[in-house]
C-alpha cells in the first residue's frame, strides 16, 4: 500500500503545486489542501494547528518551506511524521528524488596541515589567532613555517603554546636547525625531510614528510623511503605539486608513480602551488586536487591562505574531502552532494520560466511587489502589472517609488541581488541574501553542513 501525503499550500500556490506533482508522477498517492491563506510563506504551525480540520487520511505532512513554528510540537498534535518542502516548489521533484541519497559528510580522511607562513615574523599571539581561525574552518594540524635567513628566536615558544592549546602542530624549514629545534620542542610532524637529512628523524620524535633531493629526483625519494620503511619509523612522502607551467602535469606523474609502487604509504600533497600561484577561484582547483588526493589514496595536504583571493583555501578543502569522501564511499560522481562549492553558479538557476513567472504575477490582487527572475532576465510585478529588465536602473521608472525612499531602497537591494544571480546563474529568492557556498563567512542555512538535504523552504515567495 502506497504512502498518502498531505501537502499544505496556500492560494497563489495551489495550482502550481498540483501541476508539479501530476507531472512528478509519484509513487505515493497525494492531498493538497489550500489553507484558506494567499501566500504559502506566511503559514505557522500555530496557524495550521487552529486551521486544520481533516489530514485526509494522509501517513506524513509537507508544510511549505518557510512555515514558522515548532514542526515537533505540530507532529505531536496531528499524531503524524510532518516536515518543511523545499526553497523552491519547483524543487519538489528534486527533493524527493534525493530523499534516498542523503550524504554524510562529517567525515574525512585526508588531514589538512594549514601553514602560517609569515611565523617568525609576528607574535605568539597571533600565531594562537590564525591557528584557531584555521582550526575553525577544517585544519588538522598546524604548520609553522620558518623563512630563509631569518632568525626565529620564539620558534620553541610558538610550538609550546600551540601544543598548551590542544593543537597539533608540524614545523616547516629547508634549514636542518630549524627542523631539529622544532622537533625537540615537541612538534608532531617535521616538513621536510629528504635523503641528506635523514639524520634529523633519529634525534626526534616527530613524523617525518620526505621530499625528493630535486622535484625530479624519485631515485633520491625511493632511497629514503628505504632508508625510513627498515628503520621501521612512520612517515608520508610528498613527491611534490609543482605550479602550472613549471611542471604541474609531470609532478602528478610522480604522485602517481609513487602510489603505484607504494600501494600502502602515506603520502602528502602540498596544494598551495597551484591555489596560491593561479589567479582563477580557488574553489574548483581545491576540488579537482581532494579528487586527485582520493583517487591516489593522498591522505595529507598542505594548505595555505597567503594571497588574498585564496583567503577561505582552508574552508574549501574541507567541504571537499568530505564530499570526495562521500563520492567514493557511495561509487557516484562528485554531483549533488553538498553545493557549497559552487559559489558563483547554481545546477538550478532559474526554477520557473517567464511564461510561469507570467501566469503567477496575473494572480496578484495586492500592491506588494514580487521579483523573480528568469533565463530572460529580471521580473518585478504587482496587482498593476508586470515589469521586465536586465538592467535594474530600467525598472525604477515603472515603479512609481520616488516619494518613498525606504520602499526604493529596498527594491533597489533587492534588484541588485537579482541583477547579480541573473548575471553568474545563481538562484535569487527575494528577502534573501545570496548564497556564495563556502566562499564567504556566511553561514548556509538552506543545507544541513555535515548531512546534504534540505532543511527548510518556502512552496512560494510572496
Amino acid at each position: 500500500m502506497s504512502e498518502h501525503i498531505l501537502f499544505l499550500t496556500g492560494k497563489l500556490a495551489e495550482k502550481q503545486l498540483y501541476a508539479i506533482l501530476e507531472k512528478m508522477q509519484p509513487d505515493f498517492t497525494y492531498t493538497v489542501h489550500q489553507l484558506g491563506i494567499k501566500v504559502a510563506a506566511l503559514m505557522t504551525t500555530d496557524m495550521i494547528a487552529r486551521r486544520l480540520k481533516d489530514t485526509f487520511g494522509a501517513d506524513r505532512m509537507i508544510l511549505p518551506g518557510r512555515c514558522r513554528g515548532d514542526i515537533a510540537a505540530l507532529s505531536s498534535i496531528f499524531n503524524m511524521p510532518i516536515a518543511r518542502g523545499p526553497e523552491e516548489l519547483k524543487d519538489l521533484p528534486q527533493y524527493f528524488g534525493h530523499r534516498a541519497h542523503v550524504y554524510d559528510l562529517s567525515h574525512y580522511r585526508v588531514k589538512i596541515f594549514a601553514e602560517i607562513t609569515d611565523a617568525p615574523n609576528i607574535s605568539i599571539d597571533a600565531v594562537l589567532k590564525r591557528a584557531d581561525y584555521y582550526r575553525k574552518n577544517g585544519a588538522d594540524v598546524i604548520d609553522i613555517g620558518c623563512l630563509p635567513s631569518t632568525p626565529f628566536p620564539q620558534l620553541e615558544a610558538i610550538i609550546q603554546a600551540l601544543k598548551q592549546q590542544g593543537f597539533t602542530v608540524s614545523i616547516d624549514s629547508l634549514d636542518a636547525q630549524d627542523l631539529l629545534r622544532g622537533g625537540k620542542a615537541g612538534a608532531d610532524y617535521l616538513l621536510s625531510l629528504h635523503e641528506s637529512s635523514l639524520w634529523i628523524a633519529d634525534e626526534v620524535a616527530a613524523t617525518p614528510i620526505l621530499i625528493p633531493e630535486k622535484h625530479e629526483d624519485l631515485a633520491s625519494l625511493e632511497r629514503a623511503i628505504s632508508v625510513m620503511q627498515k628503520k621501521n619509523r612512520a612517515f608520508i612522502v610528498d613527491p611534490i605539486l609543482d605550479p602550472l607551467h613549471f611542471g604541474f602535469t609531470q609532478s602528478i606523474v610522480r604522485y602517481h608513480e609513487v602510489r603505484k609502487n607504494h600501494p600502502d604509504i602515506e603520502m602528502m600533497m602540498g596544494v598551495g602551488n597551484i591555489t596560491e600561484l593561479t589567479h582563477a577561484d580557488t574553489a574548483g582547483m581545491n576540488a579537482l586536487l581532494l579528487g586527485i588526493c582520493s583517487e591516489l589514496n593522498i591522505n595529507h595536504i598542505l594548505a595555505t591562505e597567503v594571497s588574498q583571493h585564496a583567503c577561505r583555501s582552508i574552508r574549501e578543502a574541507d567541504l571537499s574531502r568530505r564530499i570526495m569522501l562521500a563520492a567514493k564511499q557511495h561509487n557516484t560522481l562528485p554531483k549533488h552532494i553538498h553545493p557549497g562549492l559552487m559559489a558563483l553558479h547554481e545546477t538550478s538557476p532559474f526554477p520557473y520560466s517567464f511564461a510561469e513567472i507570467t501566469e503567477l504575477a496575473g494572480q496578484i490582487k495586492d500592491p506588494s511587489y514580487r521579483i523573480q527572475t528568469s533565463a530572460e532576465g529580471l521580473h518585478i510585478f504587482n496587482r498593476d502589472g508586470l515589469h521586465t529588465a536586465t538592467d535594474p536602473f530600467a525598472l525604477y521608472p515603472k515603479l512609481h517609488v520616488e516619494s518613498d525612499g525606504g520602499h526604493a531602497f529596498y527594491l533597489g537591494v533587492e534588484l541588485a541581488r537579482a541583477e547579480i544571480a541573473w548575471q553568474l546563474g545563481k538562484r535569487f529568492t527575494q528577502d534573501q541574501a545570496l548564497n556564495w557556498g563556502c566562499a564567504t563567512d556566511q553561514v548556509d542555512s538552506t543545507v544541513d553542513l555535515h548531512t546534504f538535504k534540505p532543511v527548510g523552504s518556502t512552496l512560494q515567495k510572496s
